[in-house]
């Protein structure tokens, strides 16, 4: 059926030609319409582009890992109950502990006459101190808390050793240029 529909307007065309719309047709159409602003409005959807959306998606996942690691910073390790592990190592430990303190207690006020000793000897002791918060941040999960615990009391007592040997490096060294005898001559 198109195609006798084609066929006749090809054959009426002239008769189709002969009329010509009035010149201010356009112009009336054009008032009739709804005004252009109203229509762009509506037709105005906003549209992301794909690196917008990435970079938003990239600062939230940033954001919410930077929360996550803040929050388990805040967790602090559960504290255990020394004693309930133990009793005598509990003791040990406690003691052990005070004596360390002690030491470095000493060791700040002999160290004040010489601050470089002082530096080298507590760079030693940092490095075991933080062997033994390692130990006791491993004391609550571990399951074996007796076995961590002796680790704890040893690396004390190892401290004590250290601290009372640097004691006495410190207080030869401090007494050497007061007492004669240990002073060295050129040959």
């Amino acid at each position: 059926m198109s195609k006798r529909l084609e066929d006749f307007i090809r054959a009426n065309k002239d008769e189709f030609d002969d009329l010509e719309p009035q010149t201010d047709l356009w112009s009336r159409i054009e008032k009739q319409l709804p005004v252009q602003e109203v229509i762009e409005k509506k037709r105005e959807v906003k549209t992301f582009s794909l690196g917008f959306v990435l970079r938003v998606a990239a600062a939230v996942i940033l954001i919410m890992g930077i929360s996550f690691l803040i929050f388990l910073r805040s967790i602090k390790p559960e504290s255990v109950n020394l004693a309930a592990i133990n009793p005598e190592y509990a003791k040990q430990q406690m003691h052990y502990a005070s004596l360390v303190e002690t030491k470095r207690t000493e060791l700040k006020e002999i160290a004040k006459t010489n601050p470089e000793l002082y530096k080298e000897f507590s760079s030693e002791i940092a490095q075991m101190d933080s062997t033994y918060n390692k130990l006791n941040s491993e004391l609550a999960n571990s399951p074996n808390q007796e076995l961590v615990l002796q680790a704890m009391i040893k690396n004390l007592q190892i401290q004590t050793q250290v601290l009372t040997q640097q004691l006495g490096v410190l207080e030869q060294y401090n007494q050497a240029p007061k007492d004669p005898k240990n002073e060295t001559k050129d040959i």
